[in-house]
């Protein structure tokens, strides 16, 4: 979908999908950051160095604990194969420049792997996809200079055309843009070396969600958290 595309669509089914982005707002259930540790050490072997950073989804909404959520699952795989040093630093809302600033703040030190959750926000802000791709590379150019990782992965927008807390036609619509993004991004992170595109599958990703039926729950980060451990194992070899 291109940009004029885009446009003309947004200009047939505005209306209809700032109504439905409303209503989605107002009866969507508000679910907490859930409790945990958001750093630590563990495992055994090689010493692995991460950073997980992000938004609701990187920060675990939808779990009732840390344990359940991303990162407690995908240190506990990956202290399989290495000691894990990690850090979780992501916020609930945040978008690609909320985040730019986050790691701004964060302090300047060495990680070896660096994971992005990253790009819901943007969508539903309606970043246009060129924009978003701009600020995904200011981002790995940002975490390169302060934190020096050999690997940099950026996990695809997750399949908003899934998400049961999205009426139709803003479901259909807003999974198209995030499709997108997607598309744009795997071709932008061929350029560098460094930089990958994390795409987790679930053959039915619905079945995946929350309660509230937009953030993963303990399944869904399960699969995440799986795939992303494979593919981080894989590189690290």
């Amino acid at each position: 979908m291109n940009n004029l595309q885009r446009n003309l669509l947004l200009g047939l089914l505005g209306p209809a999908l700032w109504v439905q982005g409303q209503y989605v707002r107002r009866v969507t259930p508000r679910l907490p950051e859930p409790p945990g540790p958001r750093s630590g050490s563990c495992g055994q072997g090689p010493q692995l160095r991460l950073l997980i950073a992000g938004d609701s989804a990187a920060a675990g909404v939808g779990a009732d604990s840390q344990a359940q959520a991303l990162s407690g699952q995908l240190v506990e795989q990956l202290a399989q194969h290495f000691t894990v040093s990690w850090q979780l630093a992501a916020v609930t809302g945040h978008d690609s420049p909320a985040l730019y600033a986050l790691l701004e703040e964060l302090p300047a030190q060495a990680f070896d792997v660096v994971v992005l959750s990253i790009g819901v926000n943007d969508v539903t802000a309606l970043r246009s996809p060129r924009a978003w791709i701009a600020w995904q590379r200011k981002l790995a150019e940002l975490i390169r200079a302060r934190f020096h990782p050999d690997l940099i992965v950026h996990n695809a927008v997750p399949p908003m055309h899934a998400f049961t807390a999205l009426p139709q036609p803003l479901r259909w619509y807003l999974g198209r843009w995030a499709r997108e993004m997607n598309r744009q991004l795997a071709a932008d992170v061929k350029k560098h070396a460094y930089r990958v595109l994390h795409s987790p599958q679930m053959d039915r990703p619905s079945e995946g969600l929350a309660s509230d039926g937009f953030h993963p729950g303990p399944v869904g980060y399960a699969v995440w958290a799986e795939s992303l451990h494979q593919h981080i194992v894989s590189a690290r070899r």
